[in-house]
């Protein structure tokens, strides 16, 4: 359309990638030698190259005031559109065109001078985007206080933690009005209300009517910022329209196998020979509340008693968040030589939004620290798919939720749910 604040037209991004035959690194004597022959021979050892397509033939326009997502997975494109978009890389073929002024945030770094201050480097990122130093002092204020840098403002940047460095970045690209906010998945650097106020921000902007454009691996913050989501795999277009369908198209990309573990049994001691788990959608991701289970299987070359399985499940941090076992004691388990199976399932699973990983443990109970299998596998993903993220917390504020009582006194005054946080009754 002709009013599009943003036309992209068979959009195209290649890169060379070199390989060097077998070899593992080369040293100076063999680069000098190599060119020697080559002089003498008049002969030029040929390096073979592969072309690699970051994006191939993608054409959208994206309208002023829409609020749109660009999603995928790892390795799909989404860093490469950014740039292409915010003018730091050239397109290897298509056509660009962009009606305003674009603000962009996508790393930590871009477009600061690490010798110069904040201060400094709120007045040079306004000039760089056109502000006159008048529109500058007017937002100088807000940006600061945004930021939450006040104590710093005059200390070099260079010297700022990845956290300041993000804030200060942010409310720079956010605040000086530009026409298109194109903000790359750095805010993850932030904590979780920063990162809570930065949403507010943007879902502010696209209200004023600015155009924001926003990757992230954040089902939850795509659902509740964006109404349109562009989806790519592979460096290919596969989806472009409204977020809740462009989201199941998202979840359908590809197959991922790391939602198993496999290993050979042992002839001598017990082991774990499979870790598999179920998650209610497509590519290890699964919905918040919905059932979940996992499956251990365990291989015994001799049956033997006292033994104990168990398992965590970790979140990014390394954390510990859920713990579950059986044991000996509680059944009859191993005891028998070949091989046992486990399943262990969660009806209603509210492990809250974030990634994850399941670590196994096979061992006896009266020495449980002495274990003969330990397996780090199984990595998942849980979204708030069918619902909003709560306002009040982030991940690092929730980690398990379910439905639970309140009460004063001895009487109920609130009942607490899943689908609904505020319910009264």
């Amino acid at each position: 359309m002709s009013n599009a604040i943003i036309k992209v037209e068979n959009l195209g991004k290649k890169y060379i990638i070199s390989h060097e035959g077998n070899e593992r690194y080369t040293a100076l004597r063999d680069v000098l030698s190599r060119k020697a022959k080559s002089l003498l021979k008049k002969e030029t050892q040929h390096t073979n190259k592969e072309e690699f397509w970051a994006l191939k033939d993608i054409s959208f326009d994206i309208q002023p005031g829409e609020a749109i997502g660009i999603i995928g997975r790892n390795g799909a494109g989404k860093s490469t559109m950014l740039k292409v978009l915010s003018r730091i890389t050239e397109p290897t073929h298509g056509r660009i065109e962009i009606n305003g002024r674009v603000a962009s945030l996508l790393e930590v770094g871009t477009g600061f001078h690490p010798e110069l201050t904040g201060r400094e480097n709120i007045f040079l990122n306004g000039a760089i985007l056109g502000m006159s130093r008048v529109e500058i002092r007017r937002k100088f204020d807000e940006i600061v206080e945004f930021a939450g840098v006040e104590k710093f403002l005059d200390t070099p940047v260079k010297r700022y933690s990845s956290g300041m460095y993000v804030r200060l970045a942010f409310a720079v690209a956010a605040h000086l009005e530009p026409e298109i906010l194109v903000v790359d998945e750095v805010l993850a650097v932030g904590d979780s209300e920063f990162q809570k106020k930065c949403l507010g921000k943007m879902n502010e902007v696209s209200k004023e009517g600015r155009t924001v454009v926003f990757v992230s691996h954040d089902m939850s913050a795509i659902s509740t910022l964006t109404n349109k989501v562009l989806v790519l795999h592979k460096g290919q277009m596969s989806y472009l329209g409204p977020t809740d369908k462009g989201i199941e198209n998202y979840l359908q990309n590809g197959k991922n196998d790391e939602n198993a573990y496999f290993a050979q049994p042992d002839p001598e001691k017990p082991k774990v020979t499979k870790v598999q788990i179920h998650t209610s959608e497509a590519n290890n991701l699964h919905s918040f509340g919905k059932p979940f289970a996992l499956e251990i299987e365990v291989h015994m070359p001799n049956g033997r008693t006292a033994m104990a399985v168990s398992f965590n499940i970790f979140n990014h941090l390394n954390t510990s968040i859920i713990y579950n076992w059986i044991f000996d004691t509680d059944k009859a388990i191993c005891r028998t030589d070949g091989f046992h199976t486990f399943r262990l399932e969660y009806p209603n699973f509210h492990l809250y939004q974030g990634f994850y990983f399941v670590q196994v443990h096979l061992s006896e109970m009266n020495n449980l620290r002495e274990k003969f299998s330990e397996v780090n596998c199984c990595n998942f993903e849980v979204a708030m798919l069918d619902r909003a993220a709560p306002e009040w917390g982030w991940q690092t504020n929730c980690l398990y939720f379910d439905d639970a009582v309140w009460y004063e006194n001895g009487e109920k005054v609130k009942k607490q749910t899943i689908n609904d946080l505020s319910e009264m009754i």
